[in-house]
């Protein structure tokens, strides 16, 4: 075998094994609910949880915010306009939850082009928490979430984030969302964090009020393409650090087809190029296609499927010990996302900003991303 193929296979081979490794020992225990602020001293926490419409599993996961274990935290729900589909349930909500301290926000002033961040600024401006948790409307809190977060806050954390897991996938198209989420996304998220290099990620969002207000508050979030990007490098601006929770929060994903899992993976991938474009560029050597390819060429064919089964057995280990999906639909979905991945990774490069729920998002600022 050509020398130089090896060694580019061995050294993937060995990143693919110790990302699996690291995040494999995030799950060897519980989730710790011990922090370096004590439990006589735990802050009022602002929930902000912003909405639009009713995806099909956002009853369930917007009535958790309601059943957290944490002495005194408010709920501020965010809706862009008044006949928004979701606005009876919320109320609803409310309604059956008389002594949570929770209201609704309704309103659609721009100050971004970004709109999610648009739809929480009423919600920053009223909330009454010394922090501030930004957390998505389709993931489920358990009722640890909180201690979770703050059991990651130290003196030199600015932010506490965490990606999201995809559970309970419908059909193979939700399994692949599920892989990418999962064995993809969440697992060099969680082994960068592990390394001391923590990015944070839009689903949940943690930050001091004051820190954030004394640097311009929401609206310096919409500097790039998405707001999780502009907070990592604000954070990182600031000589601080961003940190993960140990494990993820769980996502349901149920039924997803193959365009929407293609066109939702290629504005993340947009939105990487954006904002990291030298760790982008090395995308292209993820997934177990590049490396299956120089053993095809390089090496005699006994080798791939050895290969194969350690490369897949690794990620099939680590979701059957942190509680993914795995099954043998799971594994052919890692099989179809690795093969995805280079297709991903090239149209990437076809144009910069991407349509979202109806809005045009450019970068830094284009007119289209303006017009929000």
């Amino acid at each position: 075998m050509n020398l130089l193929a090896l060694i580019g296979v061995t050294c993937l081979a060995v990143l693919h094994l110790a990302s699996a490794v690291l995040v494999a020992w995030r799950y060897r225990s519980g989730p710790s609910r011990q922090g370096s602020i004590g439990p006589h001293a735990l802050p009022v926490v602002t929930l902000l949880r912003p909405a639009r419409g009713l995806d099909a599993f956002d009853l369930e996961t917007l009535e958790t915010s309601f059943h957290l274990d944490w002495p005194d935290y408010e709920i501020i729900f965010c809706l862009a306009t008044p006949d928004d589909p979701a606005r009876p349930a919320l109320e609803g909500m409310m309604a059956r939850y008389p002594t949570r301290r929770a209201q609704l926000l309704i309103g659609d002033d721009r100050p971004t082009g970004n709109p999610k961040l648009n739809n929480m600024a009423k919600g920053w401006a009223a909330a009454q928490g010394t922090h501030v948790v930004m957390a998505d409307a389709n993931l489920l809190l358990p009722p640890d979430y909180l201690h979770r977060l703050f059991a990651v806050w130290g003196d030199d954390c600015a932010l506490v984030s965490s990606p999201a897991y995809g559970s309970r996938p419908a059909g193979l198209w939700g399994a692949v969302e599920c892989a990418f989420l999962n064995g993809f996304q969440g697992r060099w998220q969680l082994a960068a964090d592990s390394l001391g290099m923590g990015y944070a990620q839009g689903k949940t969002l943690m930050v001091r009020k004051d820190w954030l207000d004394a640097l311009g508050g929401l609206t310096v979030l919409g500097r790039n393409l998405a707001e999780d990007v502009a907070f990592t490098k604000l954070v990182r601006a600031q000589g601080a650090r961003v940190r993960l929770t140990r494990r993820m929060f769980q996502q349901p994903v149920g039924r997803r087809s193959a365009r929407a899992v293609w066109d939702r993976q290629l504005r993340w991938s947009r939105v990487r190029r954006d904002g990291f474009a030298g760790l982008f560029a090395l995308e292209i050597l993820q997934g177990a296609l590049p490396p299956a390819l120089l053993l095809l060429i390089f090496a005699p064919p006994i080798w791939l499927l050895p290969f194969l089964l350690l490369w897949f057995g690794a990620e099939w280990m680590l979701a059957r010990q942190a509680g993914w999906p795995h099954g043998p639909r799971d594994i052919g979905a890692m099989i179809l996302r690795d093969l995805m991945l280079p297709l991903l990774w090239l149209a990437t490069f076809a144009r910069r900003g991407f349509e979202w729920r109806g809005n045009a998002m450019g970068v830094q600022g284009d007119a289209a991303r303006a017009r929000g």
